[in-house]
């Protein structure tokens, strides 16, 4: 769902950023006023990893010449907690979109929020907490649930988002209705998809160590694992599927690039049809970004600059996964080092 740049006029894409930048100090504002984790230093790092890991594995969907891949919005403030879950996919996706130009510069700010704002908040607050706070059915079940119903849901207010963010830039080749009648039903597969994947992550957490899932007692399973053996597997599962299993990502375009152009190559249909090179708007604002990005980017597609060696895809998922730990735990430390600060000069 990551957007290119000739979908935003600078206008929307300025909204969009504000609304992401504000969001996110919010989030900082929020996470200043909790005691420091340490703990959960590590947990953030090889969270953060897996979900850039997993976003390189598209998977197809059967009958339509499309494919979808992981968001982690859900994923991650369930481990996380929302505001943590929210800044932490920030990383992953500025880390994305400045070194392997996965998503407009100019777009970030929108797919900040597709992505990352319904996920980590509206999947939050108005599916996970209630479900794992209701007491019914049992603590896997609830999981289950909350996951499934978490992830599609977020996964269609982020495709409808698209949408509009489109519509409201005037690009009139992509009509309300019919762009909507192509991305819904295809993310409504892409989440449901996604709420496998993150059920059995989370699934497993609560059998390792339950204490790690934001509103689930401890007291409702033991732990079967230490937290470093936990971590451990976090971090190896995490290598595995960026350097290995992204090798066998599915090629067919994903929900939002088969929405706008169809795969006829593969005998599908054209659906919006519309030509790969030369597709919505173009503004001074989004030709600087992606001078930035072409600058930027070191491996750019997940691959070696000219190259279709596939080696290129398993260095980026190694070397992006280290790049997002390393970031998201920085970030943190940071941030615990200045509420310290603040507390010792108050």
């Amino acid at each position: 769902m990551h957007m290119a740049d000739a979908l935003l006029s600078p206008t929307a894409a300025a909204v969009m950023y504000a609304a992401s930048g504000l969001t996110a100090g919010a989030s900082v504002h929020t996470l200043r006023k909790e005691e420091d984790d340490t703990k959960m230093l590590p947990v953030m790092a090889v969270s953060a990893a897996l979900v850039f890991a997993g976003q390189m594995i598209n998977y197809t969907i059967p009958g339509t010449g499309s494919s979808g891949h992981l968001c982690g919005g859900m994923l991650l403030s369930a481990i996380l907690g929302p505001q943590a879950g929210f800044l932490s996919m920030i990383v992953i996706l500025a880390i994305q979109c400045l070194f392997f130009a996965d998503g407009g510069l100019l777009a970030l700010g929108a797919n900040v929020w597709n992505m990352a704002f319904y996920g980590c908040f509206v999947g939050y607050y108005l599916i996970w907490r209630p479900i794992m706070r209701s007491g019914r059915f049992t603590p896997r079940t609830r999981i289950v649930l909350a996951s499934m119903l978490g992830c599609i849901l977020t996964l269609q207010l982020g495709a409808f988002s698209v949408v509009l963010e489109t519509t409201l830039s005037g690009i009139t080749e992509l009509p309300l209705g019919a762009f909507a009648a192509l991305m819904q039903p295809i993310h409504l597969a892409i989440g449901a998809v996604e709420g496998l994947i993150t059920s059995a992550v989370l699934l497993f957490l609560c059998q390792a160590r339950p204490e790690l899932l934001r509103d689930l007692d401890a007291r409702e399973g033991s732990g079967r694992f230490s937290l470093k053996t936990t971590v451990a597997v976090l971090a190896v599962l995490a290598l595995v599927v960026g350097g290995g299993l992204s090798l066998a990502a599915s090629s067919n375009p994903d929900g939002l690039e088969w929405a706008l152009f169809g795969n006829r190559e593969s005998g599908y249909s054209e659906n919006m049809a519309l030509d790969e090179d030369d597709f919505g708007v173009t503004s001074a604002a989004a030709d600087k970004a992606a001078a930035i990005q072409e600058t930027t980017s070191f491996l750019p597609d997940y691959a070696f600059a000219g190259s279709d060696s596939a080696a290129g895809t398993s260095v980026s998922g190694i070397v992006g996964s280290a790049m997002v730990a390393g970031a998201a735990v920085l970030i943190c430390a940071a941030g615990g080092f200045f509420r310290r600060k603040k507390r010792a000069g108050n």
